[in-house]
């Protein structure tokens, strides 16, 4: 015995709006993939920060001297390299657009007015711009040894110190 209900879905995936009586609320083909697009780059960059933020891991805390060698002087050696540069880039950029989306993603969830919205995901995206050009600026135009600096306080790779 089939139920009611049953007859009145006959066609679920259909792009009419009512069937036998029933309103659905589907768009067409003109709708946007961008939640699509949003979802798969979530995986995506997921997978490519577990390797990045392993490999960051790896480098910093058990080659060489460990956590225990990690200072300035460490830091700007490893960014003397282009290849470290381009590494924690892509790392950084990558975390801060996928904890933005996954952000954006709640406050589409739990916020209920529009205006209130509207205004988080304002904030969220201008303090996101903010730490990728400030981040992408830091490891760019690091010098970790400024001409004309005290000597005392160089690292102990400059030459000079």
């Amino acid at each position: 015995m089939s139920t009611p209900l049953k007859t009145k879905i006959s066609v679920p995936r259909s792009r009419d709006l009512q069937v036998d009586g029933v309103k659905y609320n589907r768009a067409g083909s003109s709708r946007s993939s961008f939640e699509m697009i949003a979802w798969l780059f979530m995986r995506m960059s997921g997978m490519v920060l577990l390797v990045l933020v392993f490999g960051h891991l790896y480098v910093n805390l058990m080659v060489g001297d460990g956590v225990h060698a990690i200072d300035f002087g460490f830091v700007g050696g490893k960014w003397a390299n282009p290849f470290w540069q381009v590494w924690d880039l892509v790392m950084l950029w990558l975390a801060m657009l996928h904890g933005t989306n996954g952000i954006r993603t709640i406050i589409d969830d739990y916020a209920d007015r529009n205006t209130t919205r509207f205004w988080l995901k304002v904030l969220l995206f201008v303090a996101s711009g903010f730490v990728i050009l400030l981040g992408t600026m830091v490891i760019f135009t690091f010098e970790p040894c400024p001409a004309g600096a005290d000597p005392a306080l160089l690292a102990s790779f400059c030459p000079g110190a």
